[in-house]
């Protein structure tokens, strides 16, 4: 028996907690954006991500080959974008919504290229949570807020189909802690030019810790040691409730409370984005943690 395994959880357990710990981390960069905006906040987040993961994982840069080096630097980039997109959402639309549209990205890619009727009834949903969410009366939400959203889940979909390019050549590991030093690449330069970095205080690093641990580090452990058991179909359907978690999170944590009509969109993208992978007629990517 490996050693490593003293501490595990079982996998539907550990994938529950790393949607938890990511909803978590999420409220606290929310807080965090009025003292460094979602530029200074994402470079806190992945600056002390990139520099746990490295003193955790270790990974042997190197050793690495070409076709190594190939794979994983534009997964940290779209690992970088997708975040800052991210956030910039977050700081101008609730947790929930933020979350919910985003998944657009992995739902579309599950769907791309079907052919199969019972797919349409998914698109279908999916294009009614949009339309619920969006604010048709000019009024509400935050058009450019929803614009980030969609593109992080834009970019969402590019670093899932990178990732599986990337597993195929590293281990798991050394992936998200190589790829997490590139994803600084983007968007440090928009952390500098902000000028928030310069108001670092103890307390804001420690806040940007447990923002790096909660968003990163523990979420990422937990979910590739549940992908060690778990199917990627039901690691996928799991993974579908985090829309749920994030609109809780936002109104338990961050007071941010929706209409009747945007929790029936969160219900719909839900049940699209889990309806796709249960009726998948082949292996669909895993959906990582943003």
């Amino acid at each position: 028996m490996n050693h490593s395994t003293r501490f595990s959880l079982p996998a539907v357990p550990a994938v529950l907690l790393s949607i938890v710990s990511v909803q978590g981390g999420a409220a606290i960069a929310k807080g965090l954006f009025p003292l460094l905006g979602p530029a200074g906040t994402t470079s806190l987040r992945i600056g002390l991500s990139a520099l746990v993961l490295l003193v955790v994982v270790r990974p042997r840069l190197g050793s690495l080959e070409p076709a190594q080096w190939r794979a994983v630097v534009p997964y940290g980039l779209a690992l970088g974008i997708m975040n800052f997109l991210f956030y910039c959402a977050l700081a101008r639309v609730p947790l929930g919504l933020a979350v919910t549209l985003e998944f657009v990205g992995p739902l579309g890619l599950a769907l791309v290229g079907s052919r199969r009727w019972v797919d349409v009834v998914w698109v279908l949903l999916a294009a009614a949570g949009i339309a619920l969410i969006a604010p048709w009366h000019g009024q509400g939400i935050d058009l450019l807020g929803l614009a980030f959203a969609l593109a992080a889940g834009g970019c969402w979909a590019v670093y899932i189909i990178l990732g599986q390019r990337t597993a195929a050549v590293l281990p798991g590991q050394q992936a998200v802690a190589i790829g997490m030093l590139f994803a600084a690449v983007p968007v440090l330069p928009f952390g500098v030019a902000s000028g928030s970095l310069l108001l670092l205080t103890p307390y804001l690093l420690l806040l940007g810790v447990l923002l790096a641990v909660f968003s990163s580090v523990l979420p990422f452990s937990l979910e590739m040691q549940a992908l060690r058991t778990l199917p990627t179909r039901t690691f996928s359907i799991l993974m579908s409730l985090e829309p749920v978690a994030a609109a809780l999170s936002g109104w338990l944590l961050l007071d941010e409370r929706l209409t009747l009509g945007q929790w029936l969109a969160v219900g719909f993208i839900v049940v699209a984005s889990a309806g796709a992978t249960l009726t998948a007629s082949r292996a669909q990517p895993a959906v990582a943690s943003e």
